[in-house]
């Protein structure tokens, strides 16, 4: 049975995939790690997107496809870059190239949005998580019942500690994968929420182009989770790219 291996975005923990693992289990062998620091993991230093796709990559089966999901689907681009035999396929869930706003990338968020839920996190850690989950959640179309399954996933598991949380912004802040898209080979589909106002439907487009082997679907009606919106629909197009 292929091994899939399912890597959580920035604030949340492995538990968000619970209900996709569910529905691609009966084809696949699913792993859904945490990130190095979250749920009681010690961090990996120095805590950057090649150390943490380094440290996935040791505890993973020696031969995967990979989803990923915003942090996460960075994290797995990074592995497909430096292990392109390990890594088969690649599924990129609320993607983006590079998540800050820059003069050549229009984009991304502002700097100040990034380093106000920066200064956020030293003051209260649990208030700027549920801000975090109203900005993944605006627009979507079932935007109560995917904010109160992340509200969920939150309280399953210990929150990851505020540096690693400070860590992971500075990620998102300096990371730009853009110059390098061509240098991954895998087939990849990037699937992107219609309506995701945190990372532009823009930034998934322009990801697809930039892969050399990538194709690009659009879930209507949601945002920036789309396999917590629409769960079906997301797994099967999962289930048909890996397949």
């Amino acid at each position: 049975m292929t091994a899939v291996v399912l890597l959580h975005g920035w604030g949340m923990n492995s538990s968000v995939f619970d209900e996709l693992s569910a529905r691609l289990s009966d084809r696949y062998d699913v792993h859904a790690p945490d990130l190095s620091g979250y749920n009681g993991s010690t961090a990996c230093q120095p805590y950057g997107l090649d150390q943490l796709a380094h440290e996935i990559a040791a505890n993973a089966p020696g031969q995967c496809y990979v989803a990923g999901w915003s942090l996460g689907a960075q994290v797995a681009l990074a592995w497909a870059r430096a292990r392109p035999a390990q890594v088969g396929r690649l599924a990129l869930l609320g993607a983006t190239p590079c998540f800050s706003w820059r003069e050549d990338w229009h984009l991304g968020l502002q700097h100040a949005v990034l380093q106000a839920f920066a200064g956020a996190l030293a003051q209260d850690r649990e208030a700027t998580l549920r801000r975090f989950i109203s900005l993944q959640t605006r627009g979507d179309s079932a935007g109560r019942r995917v904010s109160a399954r992340l509200r969920a996933v939150l309280a399953a598991r210990p929150a990851a500690p505020t540096g690693v949380l400070e860590q992971g912004l500075h990620i998102l802040a300096a990371a730009d994968l853009r110059r390098v898209l061509d240098a991954i080979a895998q087939p990849t589909l990037v699937i992107h929420g219609e309506h995701d106002e945190l990372v532009p439907l823009g930034a998934a487009e322009y990801l697809a182009r930039g892969l050399a082997r990538a194709s690009l679907a659009v879930v209507h009606g949601a945002a920036h989770a789309p396999f917590i919106s629409a769960p079906d629909t997301v797994s099967a197009l999962i289930a048909e790219h890996f397949a």
